[in-house]
């Protein structure tokens, strides 16, 4: 039986029902770029160059994209300042702060077990 969950406010979500909105969470913040900009943030405002540089690797099509996507759900906000050029710093809410220690363990967990992982043999 697939349990759906309705738009409302409720105790009754299923993160393994199949049609629950609860995974399109899942997936925004179990993504490390998510992850990686919510750890980038979480000690105060970050302009975007700043969040770029902090995360060796990204793109800025793809940081911004995440930036986007993690301000449309209401886990960062996106302020402009009148300046030129202008300046726009990116801060947790108070929803993102949630995140905060969740995703440190994940990335904790992840540089720990890093060698632990490898060591292990591949199955192929």
């Amino acid at each position: 039986m697939t349990i759906t969950c309705r738009t409302a406010v409720h105790d009754d979500h299923d993160v393994y029902g199949r049609l629950c909105p609860c995974r399109d969470i899942l997936d925004l913040i179990a993504n490390k770029w998510s992850t990686l900009v919510i750890g980038a943030i979480e000690d105060g405002p970050q302009r975007f160059g700043v969040i770029q540089k902090r995360l060796q690797g990204v793109t800025p099509k793809v940081l911004t994209a995440t930036l986007k996507r993690l301000e449309s759900n209401h886990l960062i906000n996106r302020t402009v300042y009148p300046a030129v050029p202008p300046h726009v710093e990116y801060s947790l809410t108070e929803l993102g702060e949630t995140l905060v220690a969740p995703l440190a363990a994940l990335r904790t967990w992840a540089e720990e077990h890093l060698d632990d992982i490898e060591a292990v043999p591949s199955a192929c």
